[in-house]
């Protein structure tokens, strides 16, 4: 019988990885900089778009890591993997867009705002 390997380096891996990127997540949300904060691209500043695609990223990870689909074949992940990330920034689109339009129609009317 063979010794079971440990895991500790790995898991010591996806924990630095996955902080690292929610540091940087927590930084640009602190700092805002007006670069990323006050540009936009398809009427969504940089700064949102750069945490859609660090929520993608770190999604992605922990389905790779925590549901051990490094292991399996290609199509496999991609089966798994592609539907939640085009789930996510689907969901994050609607998100988005409804918040715009709620915000415009508070910001234009003789609606009071109530929050």
């Amino acid at each position: 019988m063979g010794a079971h390997a440990s895991n500790t380096k790995r898991i010591w891996q996806v924990f630095g990885l996955l902080s690292l990127i929610t540091i940087v997540e927590v930084i640009l949300g602190i700092l805002k900089p007006d670069a990323l904060f006050h540009h936009d691209l398809f009427s969504l500043s940089y700064l949102n778009w750069i945490f859609i695609i660090l929520t993608i990223v770190k999604a992605y990870y922990i389905m790779w890591a925590f549901m051990h689909l490094e292991g399996e074949k290609a199509s496999f992940r991609w089966s798994i993997v592609a539907p939640m990330v085009f789930l996510i920034a689907y969901l994050a689109c609607l998100v988005l867009i409804e918040g715009d339009y709620i915000h415009e129609v508070f910001r234009t009317s003789s609606i009071k705002w109530m929050f």
